[in-house]
């Protein structure tokens, strides 16, 4: 019987893929290539926010990006591949491991709150909380929990 592959082998076992936007595409996103990002390069990003800084998913997508010449980086693969950063970084929390990924730090659009982090709102919300952010809820009928004044805590990514 073969032993279940943890989040972190999982993590390290994909690799990033490039592709051509294909012409049914291309009005959308234009000529180019799109960059199915790894894991491992998420991740790195992530690791440079500090304790009481932020960044947005927009950003990262960008950033890699930039750093991979292509013109964008695929959104769905990205939220994706944050969930099993998140997953693999409470993974290791429980294992006693000093170093893990500071996934909460980690905001959707317009400093949006990602429910779909282990342990659901509740949790990064109380995370958020102990870094020093307060929360105010945004939306005319979804309230949904925002960092309030978010783009003061996003960091300049090098």
């Amino acid at each position: 019987m073969s032993k279940k592959q943890s989040w972190r082998e999982y993590l390290e076992s994909v690799d990033e893929k490039i592709h051509v936007i294909t012409p049914e595409w291309e009005h959308k996103y234009g000529k180019g290539k799109i960059l199915i990002p790894a894991p491992r390069d998420i991740e790195r990003i992530i690791r440079q926010v500090e304790k009481g800084k932020l960044i947005t998913v927009e950003m990262i997508r960008d950033y890699l990006a930039k750093e991979k010449n292509v013109k964008l980086t695929a959104s769905t693969p990205t939220s994706i591949y944050l969930k099993k950063i998140a997953l693999a970084s409470e993974e290791e929390q429980n294992q006693n491991k000093k170093e893990i990924t500071p996934y909460w730090r980690v905001l959707k659009l317009n400093g949006l709150v990602n429910e779909k982090f282990p342990g659901g709102l509740e949790t990064q919300l109380m995370l958020l909380k102990k870094e020093g952010h307060d929360i105010e809820l945004f939306g005319k009928r979804k309230k949904v929990p925002k960092v309030v004044e978010y783009e003061k805590y996003l960091i300049q990514l090098k």
